[in-house]
């Protein structure tokens, strides 16, 4: 039963959330529920964008994306991780368990690279509105899109082509609810020196050079607001950028503490839980967090609630 990249395990087992019996049942509603949320969230308001003209514009699309994203990369692993609630030994093969690897990389450095964008976007609206038709023209907000998934395409395939390297022997127990670099690490019987220099280079990248971009978006919004005399323009200002800081803050912040320091078997299980907050907390709340705060979006919802009803 060996396979191409001379392993000698076929499948591999995901030990979930919890070994705890009596949490296993309430987990997995509650779960499913966020799941649920999450599902329905994302598609009210990607539809909302699509069906309300006035929605149709930089900022919107790029909502659009990540509503889409989100979408997606809940349901690479969230299935898998339900199913780790109810069954006895939740199995995946390893032919799964790589490509469950490789759309969650996709996704997530997608997400990134999108919120990058949304905050250049807000940059040029509010320091550069004379310059923003030009600045922010189908064209380039299709240029940026593309390179987002570009980007997490190439990310994800360095990553799972690395991993796919390396030889998996005895153990086939993963200390995880889906198949994540470090848990699948740690189960490696060859030198996974390439591999964690892979992943420092690779998420170091992406994360310093969307925090700098984000970090000086903003920076320069935050000097540009304090020229502005008038109160309804500071409050247009933050109303306008509110929605994207807190996404921002909760994505990254949730990230770093869920892959701090992972190469100890205790970190990785810290790392477990706090990456349930940025896998499927953040997922369901970014269509709250745009819908409540976002005066267009809640505008958008009661025209298409009353088209619906008349």
């Amino acid at each position: 039963m060996t396979m191409g990249n001379d392993s000698s395990v076929t499948e591999f087992i995901l030990v979930g959330l919890t070994d705890q019996p009596e949490l296993q049942l309430p987990l997995f509603f509650l779960f499913l529920v966020n799941y649920v949320v999450t599902v329905m969230g994302s598609l009210c308001l990607m539809n909302l964008i699509c069906l309300n003209s006035h929605l149709h514009t930089p900022m919107y699309f790029f909502l659009f994306n990540l509503s889409f994203i989100d979408l997606c990369y809940s349901s690479v692993f969230t299935p898998k991780m339900l199913l780790s609630f109810i069954l006895e030994r939740n199995i995946i093969s390893f032919t799964g368990c790589m490509t469950q690897l490789f759309f969650f990389c996709f996704f997530v450095n997608a997400e990134c690279y999108v919120l990058t964008a949304m905050a250049y976007d807000r940059y040029v609206a509010i320091c550069k509105p004379l310059l923003y038709p030009i600045a922010m023209s189908p064209q380039v907000c299709s240029l940026l899109m593309s390179g987002s998934y570009v980007l997490g395409l190439a990310g994800a395939v360095v990553h799972t082509g690395c991993m796919m390297g390396l030889m998996f022997c005895d153990s086939n127990i993963i200390n995880h609810y889906m198949c994540d670099i470090f848990p699948l690490l740690q189960l490696s019987c060859s030198s996974t020196y390439v591999n964690e220099l892979v992943v420092s280079v690779i998420v170091g990248t992406v994360i310093i050079v969307s925090s700098l971009i984000i970090f000086i978006s903003y920076a320069l919004i935050l000097f540009n607001i304090l020229h502005i005399q008038s109160a309804q323009g500071w409050s247009k200002a933050f109303s306008t950028c509110s929605s994207h800081i807190i996404t921002v803050g909760l994505f990254y912040g949730f990230g770093l503490l869920a892959y701090v320091k992972p190469s100890s078997a205790g970190s990785v299980g810290k790392g477990k839980f706090f990456s349930v907050f940025y896998t499927n907390v953040v997922p369901m709340l970014n269509p709250l967090i745009y819908s409540l705060r976002n005066k267009d979006v809640r505008i958008a919802l009661q025209k298409t609630l009353k088209r619906i009803t008349t």
